[in-house]
């Protein structure tokens, strides 16, 4: 199952309500969305974003 990419601009992240980022793997696949003001990624499972902050990996903030 692959990410509708019409879905992400209604997306927002859970903590903050900030735009969301699509993070890809080496094969240009989407596996995250990332919230660049709170520095956490959320993954997604089978094309389904997991918007629970619980579920979300920090990330290292950008220099």
């Amino acid at each position: 199952m692959t990410l509708d990419h019409r879905l992400l601009h209604l997306l927002v992240c859970p903590v903050c309500k900030g735009p969301l980022e699509v993070l890809r793997d080496e094969q240009q696949r989407p596996v995250e969305l990332a919230c660049p003001a709170d520095h956490l990624a959320f993954p997604l499972r089978d094309g389904i974003p997991v918007m629970l902050e619980h579920e979300a990996r920090a990330l290292e903030p950008k220099a």
